[in-house]
């Protein structure tokens, strides 16, 4: 079975951080590759309350088009297929039904969900692993010895410590550039040189948070967000 990382979360959209922490995961694990699992755009919008999510049809084409030339990088689509949003252990359990040996990978600002909001939490360090990235400059295994509940899921929980130049790229920090960007483009009158130049600066910014195809895809569509 081929020994992989599952990397879940929203990819809303997804960044650079993303493709590069997954990568430096799994060669830090001895993984052979990642997979990313998209959620389904209405547990984003209901669940999570994010303020906006972009189409399950267009997180995953972004996914693919980030993913495209790198064969150690793959895309699942199952949770986005299901009528409802899955369980993380489930969706584990399909990967190694598909003949995969899968470790939940996940960042370390969702350590504190674990506990309350997560179902099936020791069967995951159980049969699959966590691999632990850190984030917002955290300092992962203090949190880990410190904390009962997740000390005593530890033994199952290797931890991947990122650069910190990527810990705080987000998803979040890129739907507001291009908040700002759509406002900049609807001002009323002609459009001023100096809200043309701030437009330009915003896509310069977006250019160095998210790889390339994905800039593309998310300057080609009018996205209302």
């Amino acid at each position: 079975m081929k020994k992989v990382l599952a990397f879940f979360g929203a990819f809303n959209p997804p960044t650079r951080a993303h493709l590069e922490l997954a990568r430096l995961s799994a060669g830090q694990t001895g993984r052979e590759g990642v997979i990313f699992v998209p959620s389904k755009m209405d547990y984003i919008q209901n669940d999570q309350h994010k303020d906006f999510s972009f189409s399950d049809e267009d997180r995953y084409r972004m996914l693919q088009s980030a993913c495209m030339g790198d064969p150690s990088l793959m895309v699942c689509d199952w949770e986005l297929k299901q009528p409802h949003q899955p369980r993380t252990y489930e969706t584990l359990c399909h990967l190694r039904d598909e003949g995969f040996s899968p470790s939940l990978l996940m960042g370390s600002d969702k350590l504190p969900e674990l506990e309350h909001g997560w179902l099936y939490v020791p069967e995951i360090v159980r049969e699959f692993g966590i691999v632990c990235m850190s984030r917002d400059l955290q300092n992962v295994k203090s949190i880990l010895h410190e904390d009962p509940f997740l000390h005593g899921l530890s033994g199952g929980i290797q931890v991947v410590e990122s650069p910190a130049a990527y810990q705080t790229i987000s998803s979040t920090r890129v739907r507001r550039i291009l908040k700002e960007i759509a406002r900049l483009k609807t001002l009323p009158g002609p459009a001023d040189e100096a809200a043309l130049q701030q437009i330009q600066e915003k896509k310069a910014a977006l250019a160095g948070l998210v790889p390339e195809p994905v800039l593309a895809i998310l300057l080609s569509k009018a996205f209302k967000i």
